[in-house]
C-alpha cells in the first residue's frame, strides 16, 4: 500500500478552501521561502523539534536515550546528531511533552480513517478537504491515491501548492481536484529566485494552463514586506491574474509572526526576523489596487 509523509492533519479548518474542511499537510517543499510559516514543511525527512519553554529538566529523556544522543548544556538539551537517529524514546518518555518528531509515515487508508470522521460536519458547511503542506505535489504518487479515495466519497478536494512542479504532473492532479488555492508570491523571476530558492517561470506558466483547461483556482498572494509589496510588483500581479479566465477570487495573506517559535524549537534560522508587519491600512489599500483590475479580493485565507 503507497505511503506518504504527512507532518500534521488539521481538523476543523476554516481557511483553507469552502466549509469546514480536514486539511492534511505533506512533508517536503521545493522552496525556501525566507517567510515560510511552516518551517517544518519544507524538509523531507522528520525532523525533532524541542519545545525549551515547557521542558521541567527531569532528564528522562538523557537517561532512556539508547545512543547516548541526548544531553544537558546550560540548562538546555542538545541531541548529537551523529548519534540521534530519530528513534522517537525521548518524545515518548517526556512528561511534559517537551520533544516531539515532525513527519510521520502514513498510508492513505490511514490518512482516509482519520477523514472520515469528519465527513458530517462537511455535509453540513459544504466543506471538504485540502491537501496542503510544504508541498504536495512533491509526493505525487500519494498524492494521487488519497485524490482518488476521497474522490470515491464523493468529497471536495483542495490542493494547495506553490505550483512548482511539471505541467504533466499538475494537469493529472486537476482531474482530481475541484479547486486549486494556488500561491502567487512575485512577478519578478530573478527576485522571486533570490527570496524562495526557484524561478517563477513554471509556476506563471502552470497557472496559466490551468485557467486554459478550466481549473477553479483562488489565488493566494502572500504579502511580504520588503519583498512582493512595492507599487509595480502589486500593479504587475493585478494585469498578470486579470488576465487569467476564472478566477472567481484573490486572497490576500499577510505576513506574520506565529512560526517564531517552530524557528527556534526546530534550531533553524528564522531569515524574517526583521521583516515588518503590514497594517491594516496597508492591506486595504492593496485589496483596492487589485480590485481596479475587476478582481474579487479578500484579506485573509
Amino acid at each position: 500500500m503507497p505511503t506518504g509523509k504527512i507532518f500534521d492533519i488539521k481538523k476543523f479548518a476554516i481557511h483553507d478552501g469552502p466549509g469546514i474542511r480536514t486539511t492534511v499537510f505533506f512533508k517536503g517543499c521545493p522552496l525556501s521561502c525566507r517567510w515560510c510559516h511552516n518551517p517544518e514543511g519544507i524538509s523531507k525527512s522528520t525532523q525533532r523539534i524541542y519545545f525549551r519553554e515547557r521542558c521541567i529538566g527531569c532528564g528522562e529523556c538523557i537517561k532512556v536515550c539508547p545512543n547516548g544522543a541526548v544531553v544537558e548544556k546550560e540548562k538546555r538539551l542538545h541531541w548529537i546528531a551523529a548519534e540521534c537517529n530519530h528513534c522517537k524514546t525521548c518524545a515518548q518518555v517526556c512528561p511534559a511533552e517537551a520533544v516531539e518528531f515532525i513527519g510521520r509515515t502514513m498510508s492513505v487508508d490511514e490518512i482516509m480513517t482519520e477523514i472520515v470522521k469528519d465527513t458530517v460536519f462537511y455535509n453540513q458547511s459544504h466543506g471538504g478537504v485540502t491537501i496542503s503542506g510544504g508541498e504536495p505535489l512533491m509526493q505525487t504518487s500519494f498524492l494521487l491515491k488519497l485524490l482518488d479515495a476521497c474522490g470515491e466519497l464523493d468529497l471536495h478536494r483542495a490542493v494547495d501548492t506553490c505550483g512548482h512542479t511539471d505541467t504533466k504532473t499538475l494537469l493529472r492532479v486537476a482531474s482530481r481536484t475541484e479547486l486549486f488555492l494556488f500561491d502567487l508570491k512575485h512577478m519578478d523571476p530573478a527576485k522571486h529566485y533570490r527570496y524562495t530558492g526557484v524561478s517563477n517561470e513554471m509556476i506563471l506558466t502552470n497557472l496559466i494552463g490551468l485557467c486554459q483547461r478550466g481549473a477553479r483556482i483562488i489565488v493566494r498572494v502572500p504579502l511580504i514586506p520588503e519583498f512582493n509589496c512595492d507599487e509595480e510588483n502589486i500593479e504587475r500581479t493585478g494585469e498578470f491574474i486579470a488576465s487569467l479566465a476564472g478566477i472567481p477570487q484573490v486572497n490576500l495573506l499577510p505576513f506574520h509572526r506565529t512560526a517564531v517559535t517552530k524557528y527556534n524549537s526546530l534550531e533553524l534560522e528564522n531569515k524574517a526576523v526583521d521583516i515588518k508587519l503590514p497594517s491594516k491600512n496597508f492591506l486595504e489599500t492593496v485589496a483596492r489596487r487589485l480590485e481596479h483590475y475587476d478582481l474579487q479580493v479578500k484579506i485573509g485565507g
